[in-house]
């Protein structure tokens, strides 16, 4: 009879400990998780400080090759430029069969006018 409460402490005990052996390693995995998506957050905003500092040394550039033009215009010139070459990057992927582009008089202005818009959304949401 004192082997059958031996018995059934030692299984409390090992399922206890299994218990918290688990409940451990979820807390780890979670924190492994949290871990990973904190440095792919790092690496976007890596990429995107590259992307807002390769841009303005594309306009500053311009600025000097090209007198007269203002940091405005060689924005919304490079905004274009990206716009096609999205456009151009959606043409070539065969899964996509159909792209609606905004055409006729003023199209572009406001192609660029929503991306500009987009833009500093975005930069508003950063900075809070």
């Amino acid at each position: 009879m004192h082997f059958f409460f031996i018995a059934a402490a030692r299984l409390r005990v090992a399922t206890r400990e299994k218990a918290e052996a688990e409940k451990t390693l979820q807390v780890k995995q979670a924190e492994g998780e949290a871990e990973a998506k904190y440095l792919s957050g790092v690496g976007v905003a890596r990429q995107h400080q590259a992307i807002v500092d390769g841009l303005q040394g594309s306009v500053l550039a311009f600025l000097d090759n090209v007198p007269g033009t203002t940091p405005k215009e060689v924005m919304d010139m490079v905004l274009v430029t990206q716009y096609f070459d999205t456009m151009k990057e959606i043409g070539a992927n065969f899964r996509n069969s159909t792209v609606f582009i905004p055409h006729g008089h003023g199209a572009m202005r406001d192609v660029v006018e929503h991306i500009r818009n987009v833009l500093l959304q975005g930069q508003a949401g950063h900075m809070n």
